[in-house]
């Protein structure tokens, strides 16, 4: 399988911002994925490994099996007793038919070639009746107030940007095709909302986090010539002041589907 260039890169400060990510995140996901006592479970795509974790520690006798491409990210990832990574491709999972009783992916599908043939070898590898889940980006979801005209031009860009590479910035919308495509039948879709205003807790860290996002493309976006450096600046600024903002505001909602093998 061709491999995808990540659009955000893997320096410290992108490793930070994926950090930061998770501490924002990964309760409600790890709610929806219902895990129960003594499953065995493959997270695909582990990057940090730290959503790994927690998976691991919802119910007891859970069991945890984490697949990364990188084994940089590897080398660095969370340390658990109950999590373990393995070093592979999505497209070609290397386990064996039926041998999960819950598969997941989060923040993944966007950067793979061939999102339903990833899909596909996750439905392979869970146990007949058991679950398969998903949660992706659709980024045109972003509302901000006050407006950030700039940052909404640079953030069209980043989605072209991210089509240049082989992924797809709005996947979110497509998980039911995707999900049929793999051969599920009987397919969920839910959100999981981010509603944000000033001085609620999660404010400022998702501000910092849309900051992070440009910050860490930003090279390749220049270079793309798809976003000039003056109009991300402007786009930078827009968001600091918005987190400053005594009426600022954002909402945004993570797409979701979960399918039974």
């Amino acid at each position: 399988m061709s491999e995808q260039t990540y659009i955000h890169g893997t320096e410290p400060s992108e490793q930070a911002r994926l950090a930061l990510l998770n501490r924002l995140t990964n309760g409600p996901f790890v709610e929806f994925l219902q895990v129960r006592p003594e499953m065995r479970i493959l997270e695909v795509g582990s990057g940090l490994g730290l959503l790994a974790a927690e998976v691991a520690q919802a119910a007891d006798g859970v069991e945890v099996v984490g697949l990364e491409r990188s084994g940089e990210q590897i080398a660095a990832a969370a340390k658990s007793p109950h999590v373990r990574y393995k070093q592979g491709d999505a497209h070609e999972l290397p386990f064996a038919d039926c041998s999960f009783d819950l598969v997941y992916c989060r923040y993944l599908l966007e950067h793979v070639a061939y999102p339903a043939r990833v899909l596909t070898e996750m439905c392979r590898v869970a146990r007949p009746g058991c679950r398969v889940a998903a949660m992706e980006n659709d980024i045109s979801l972003v509302r901000l107030n006050p407006p950030c005209p700039a940052f909404d031009e640079v953030w069209s860009a980043l989605a072209a940007y991210q089509q240049q590479l082989g992924g797809d910035a709005h996947i979110g919308r497509r998980l039911f095709a995707l999900f049929r495509e793999a051969g599920f039948s009987q397919v969920e879709l839910s959100l999981q909302p981010e509603v944000h205003w000033q001085a609620s807790p999660g404010y400022a860290g998702w501000i910092e986090n849309l900051l992070g996002n440009l910050r860490s493309a930003e090279q390749g976006l220049a270079d793309s010539g798809l976003c000039a450096g003056e109009l991300l600046s402007r786009a930078k600024a827009e968001l600091s002041a918005l987190a400053e903002h005594e009426d600022g505001s954002m909402i945004f909602a993570w797409n979701r589907a979960i399918a039974v093998r």
